[in-house]
Protein backbone atom coordinates (compact mmCIF):
# COMPACT_ATOMS: atom_id res chain seq x y z
CA UNK A 1 0.00 0.00 0.00
CA UNK A 2 1.44 3.63 -0.90
CA UNK A 3 1.72 6.22 1.70
CA UNK A 4 -1.19 8.04 -0.10
CA UNK A 5 -3.17 5.19 0.35
CA UNK A 6 -2.46 4.48 4.18
CA UNK A 7 -3.06 8.58 4.88
CA UNK A 8 -6.94 7.82 2.95
CA UNK A 9 -7.29 4.65 4.91
CA UNK A 10 -6.31 6.75 8.07
CA UNK A 11 -8.64 9.53 7.20
CA UNK A 12 -12.25 7.18 6.70
CA UNK A 13 -10.86 4.93 9.57
CA UNK A 14 -10.66 8.44 12.12
CA UNK A 15 -14.29 9.85 10.32
CA UNK A 16 -15.77 6.55 11.03
CA UNK A 17 -14.45 6.64 14.49
CA UNK A 18 -15.69 9.65 15.49
CA UNK A 19 -19.09 9.54 14.27
CA UNK A 20 -19.18 6.75 16.37
CA UNK A 21 -17.74 8.58 19.03
CA UNK A 22 -20.16 11.34 18.70
CA UNK A 23 -23.34 8.95 19.07
CA UNK A 24 -22.04 7.91 22.70
CA UNK A 25 -21.17 11.44 23.85
CA UNK A 26 -24.79 12.74 22.63
CA UNK A 27 -26.61 9.48 24.16
CA UNK A 28 -24.96 10.64 27.41
CA UNK A 29 -25.43 13.91 27.23
CA UNK A 30 -29.23 13.60 26.62
CA UNK A 31 -29.35 11.37 29.52
CA UNK A 32 -28.21 13.41 31.55
CA UNK A 33 -30.39 16.47 30.31
CA UNK A 34 -33.34 14.10 31.23
CA UNK A 35 -32.57 13.36 35.02
CA UNK A 36 -31.49 17.34 35.53
CA UNK A 37 -34.59 18.41 34.27
CA UNK A 38 -36.78 16.13 35.67
CA UNK A 39 -38.79 17.42 38.80
CA UNK A 40 -40.15 14.02 40.04
CA UNK A 41 -38.23 12.09 42.59
CA UNK A 42 -39.06 8.41 41.09
CA UNK A 43 -38.87 9.51 37.29
CA UNK A 44 -35.55 10.70 38.24
CA UNK A 45 -34.14 8.19 40.18
CA UNK A 46 -35.12 6.02 37.36
CA UNK A 47 -33.62 8.41 34.89
CA UNK A 48 -30.33 8.76 37.08
CA UNK A 49 -29.89 4.75 36.36
CA UNK A 50 -29.76 4.77 33.02
CA UNK A 51 -27.96 8.00 32.76
CA UNK A 52 -25.31 6.56 35.01
CA UNK A 53 -24.97 3.33 32.80
CA UNK A 54 -24.46 5.22 29.54
CA UNK A 55 -22.15 7.52 31.45
CA UNK A 56 -19.91 4.42 32.47
CA UNK A 57 -20.33 2.99 29.09
CA UNK A 58 -18.75 6.50 27.83
CA UNK A 59 -15.99 6.68 29.70
CA UNK A 60 -14.88 2.91 29.21
CA UNK A 61 -14.71 2.84 26.43
CA UNK A 62 -12.39 5.76 26.35
CA UNK A 63 -14.78 8.17 24.85
CA UNK A 64 -14.15 10.86 27.15
CA UNK A 65 -12.14 11.02 30.44
CA UNK A 66 -12.89 8.89 33.61
CA UNK A 67 -13.11 12.33 36.12
CA UNK A 68 -15.48 14.32 33.65
CA UNK A 69 -17.77 11.24 33.75
CA UNK A 70 -16.91 10.85 37.73
CA UNK A 71 -17.83 14.62 37.86
CA UNK A 72 -21.39 14.30 35.60
CA UNK A 73 -22.57 11.83 37.57
CA UNK A 74 -21.66 13.40 40.91
CA UNK A 75 -24.18 16.46 39.37
CA UNK A 76 -26.92 14.10 38.83
CA UNK A 77 -26.15 12.92 42.16
CA UNK A 78 -26.33 16.58 43.80
CA UNK A 79 -29.46 17.37 41.27
CA UNK A 80 -31.19 14.06 43.25
CA UNK A 81 -30.68 15.01 46.78
CA UNK A 82 -31.70 17.92 46.01
CA UNK A 83 -35.36 16.58 44.94
CA UNK A 84 -35.42 14.29 47.80
CA UNK A 85 -35.00 17.40 50.44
Amino acid sequence: MSAKGTVLKRVRQSRKANAINKHYKSVAKTATKKVLNETNVENATKAASSAFSSIDKVASKGIIHKNKAANQKARISKHLKSLSK
